[in-house]
């Protein structure tokens, strides 16, 4: 909205010309998305208290994990409504709102809150059933990412390859499977957000890191000549999405100062959904699919955990982990929760400092 109002009056005084800076919106949006969480914090969480909308412990479900957990029985989740919101007004005021990858990657975001809300609702609100069926919240993913890839499939303008880190100008060609590669890529990156929400500040820090990582990318990638001097597919208009990343890199700070070790507020599906299918989709367009396996290489341990437990325990009966997601096996083998949730924040450090060594090293 800035760029629209503020930019055209340039020429009234040159001061106006800094709303033409991808980098000075990105830094807006980042302080503007900090800014809505810590203020609307408190007004969120007396509203869900109000309304006892507060996680609850099944420990006929989890015996083993009970006592570690035992405190967060009530604590006020659907917190996503805070992240989101923060996200979505730092991005309408500061991003070009005719840039249509802004458009798709909002229209997505809040596709999967409202699943996401939807299925919180039913848990914590109408306590009805345990939760959303996961063959509905599944098929709302799947719908998502099945719109985004018939779009991108039949924009003649953007390209169905898939560009392969460490090499140079080494594309694969998709043809009409590209649609469902983007499908996978949405539904994966959303739902291994959602397995790593489960102790204080676990997700939503790794989510940071992860969406510092693409602010990075997207600038680079919509820059003719960094793109060019990298040896990446340039995507124009696909800096804009900085902006977007930027929003939730303070939209995410903010919502960690009431989330962080002891939570105040959980983020629940209505945030975890949304927000690992909002990186996801960025990852799709500015063609770095790939490395989201890098830079989410937290949130890909935490889902292969699941899928390597579930497989072992089916096909031999014993389980590999003591409990998964894999964040839950190290509780039980004694780390305290602060020092699993700081630990995997430094991995994923790590991993967004390995995936941006690629651009270069090709």
């Amino acid at each position: 909205m800035f760029y629209h109002l503020l930019y055209p009056l340039k020429d009234l005084f040159f001061g106006f010309n800094v709303f033409r800076y991808i980098t000075f919106r990105a830094a807006g949006g980042a302080v503007t998305a900090f800014c809505v969480s810590l203020l609307l914090g408190p007004i969120v969480i007396r509203r869900l208290q109000r309304f006892k909308v507060g996680e609850t412990i099944r420990r006929r479900y989890v015996p083993t994990l009970y006592p570690l957990h035992a405190n967060k029985e009530g604590i006020p989740t659907m917190g996503g409504i805070l992240i989101l919101a923060s996200i979505l007004i730092a991005t309408l005021l500061w991003a070009k709102l005719t840039n249509r990858y802004i458009l798709m990657v909002v229209g997505a975001t809040i596709w999967l809150g409202m699943i996401g809300f939807v299925d919180d609702y039913i848990k914590f609100v109408t306590r009805r059933a345990r939760e959303l069926g996961a063959l509905t919240k599944l098929t709302g993913q799947i719908i998502l990412g099945l719109s985004i890839g018939l779009f991108l499939f039949f924009d003649p303008a953007f390209s169905k390859t898939l560009d392969i880190p460490l090499f140079k100008e080494l594309l694969v060609e998709f043809g009409v499977f590209y649609i469902f590669f983007v499908v996978l890529v949405i539904v994966g990156s959303s739902n291994a957000v959602n397995l790593t929400d489960g102790l204080d500040g676990l997700a939503i820090g790794c989510v940071i890191v992860a969406a510092i990582a693409y602010a990075g990318m997207s600038y680079v990638t919509g820059h003719i000549n960094f793109s060019h001097y990298l040896r990446i597919p340039y995507v124009p208009g696909s800096g804009e999405l900085a902006v977007f990343c930027a929003s939730i890199v303070g939209a995410g700070l903010g919502f960690l100062w009431y989330n962080c070790f002891p939570a105040t507020i959980f983020m629940g599906d209505t945030g975890s959904l949304a927000l690992g299918g909002a990186i996801g989709v960025v990852a799709v367009l500015i063609k770095k699919e790939l490395v989201l396996l890098i830079v989410g290489g937290v949130f890909v341990a935490e889902a292969l955990s699941v899928i390597l437990q579930v497989a072992s325990f089916k096909l031999r009966g014993r389980r590999i982990f003591q409990m998964a997601p894999l964040h839950h096996h190290f509780q039980l083998r004694g780390w305290s929760e602060s020092k699993v949730t700081i630990r995997f924040w430094i991995a994923a450090a790590i991993f967004a400092l390995l995936s941006l060594s690629t651009f270069k090293l090709r």
